[in-house]
């Protein structure tokens, strides 16, 4: 599946919404769904970074995507209905998910780590993920062939010293994708996956590893087969799995 090669059309006609789309991960998976045939909803907090990958996939020739502006941090429930209904209206149906989003919070012992800290993380890597899916869930179940992908990490299979709320929302996101895969597997056509990206030249690996050369680090374009494999038909009857995009 790391090395899977993705028909140009695999996505064609699909509607996928993704998270922390403005760069990073994020941007790039977008833009190769996009490329893929797929109508992109990108989510996130930048409208210009947004403004900037809507240009870039417009530019090259893909179907017009769309830009839905969401602070995950403030957030309320009315934000994610209303967010779900704009879907709807717009396009009238939601194919994928990928839950891309994410803040590295402090890595600091747990003794030192800010309370306040620790909640702005949980909101954002864990609850608005929680949230969003359950905005969307009856969207999803309309889908013949949806699938949700929540992005995962090694510290949340199992979180190291220092690694604070991030672990521990990592964690969170295992048991979210595993109890959601087991609960739509008989009532829908939808698959719950979980995808380690690995180590991947993003701004937040900047931050959590500031020494590391980042030209040694695998570039975002170069873990998508994964991304694709698991949002497109060929993964239909993989769910509740928990997957690498990079080898080990």
């Amino acid at each position: 599946m790391q090395n899977y090669v993705a028909p140009k059309d695999l996505l064609k006609d699909r509607v996928i919404l993704v998270t922390g789309a403005g760069d990073g991960i994020g941007r790039t998976a977008a833009m190769t769904y996009a490329a893929h045939g797929a109508t992109v909803v990108l989510l996130g907090r930048t409208a210009e970074k947004l403004d900037a990958v809507y240009d870039a996939i417009e530019a090259a020739g893909h179907p017009q995507p769309a830009i839905l502006p969401l602070d995950l941090s403030t957030a309320t429930l009315q934000d994610y209905q209303q967010l779900g209904e704009v879907i709807e209206k717009e396009f009238g149906r939601l194919d994928g998910i990928l839950h891309n989003a994410a803040v590295l919070g402090d890595v600091t012992p747990l003794d030192q780590y800010d309370p306040d800290t620790w909640d702005f993380v949980m909101r954002i890597n864990l609850r608005a993920p929680f949230v969003l899916t359950q905005a969307l869930l009856p969207l999803l179940k309309q889908s013949p062939d949806a699938s949700i992908v929540f992005t995962t990490s090694s510290v949340g299979r199992r979180a190291r010293a220092f690694w604070g709320a991030y672990a521990v929302s990592k964690c969170g996101i295992e048991g979210l994708s595993q109890m959601l895969a087991d609960e739509v597997a008989a009532i829908s056509h939808i698959r719950v996956n979980c995808l380690n990206p690995g180590a991947t030249r993003t701004q937040m690996r900047a931050t959590a590893y500031p020494a590391e050369n980042a030209d040694q680090v695998t570039r975002p374009e170069q873990i998508m087969p994964l991304y694709l494999y698991l949002m497109g038909p060929d993964s239909k009857g993989t769910t509740g799995q928990s997957l690498d995009a990079q080898p080990k």
